[in-house]
């Protein structure tokens, strides 16, 4: 049986995400692909904005919480986000795009507020 500490978590997720495609899709981009997985890790969404190609991960914070989530988004996060959007490339896409890794802060409450950092990191 699950936690309930665990599910609330795991539904508080679930919403920021769906939040953060919502408002992403009104700002142009295109979701080619959602929690995609590997051995490497996991990418939240993958999309087309323009021509590029944006692997985004997507961080959630409840309105009460001190601590920005972007710092959650550490050095080991993102070379594990990097290799598995590497995995990605090399086996589901056949000419290479212009590449960028942003990261979206969803804070819930009442009325969410959502901030994006586009091109947050690259390649380390």
């Amino acid at each position: 049986m699950a936690e309930p500490e665990r599910d609330n978590t795991r539904a508080r997720g679930l919403a920021a995400e769906n939040i953060a495609v919502r408002h992403l899709q009104t700002h142009g981009y295109r979701v080619v692909a959602r929690n995609f997985a590997c051995k490497f890790g996991e990418i939240d969404l993958i999309a087309r904005h323009g021509d590029d190609l944006v692997f985004v991960e997507i961080r959630s914070r409840h309105n009460r919480e001190a601590v920005d989530p972007i710092y959650s988004v550490d050095l080991r996060k993102r070379k594990k986000i990097v290799k598995t959007a590497q995995f990605y490339l090399s086996t589901r896409v056949r000419q290479m795009p212009i590449c960028r890794f942003d990261v979206v802060i969803v804070t819930l409450g009442d009325y969410p507020e959502v901030r994006v950092f586009p091109n947050a990191f690259g390649q380390e």
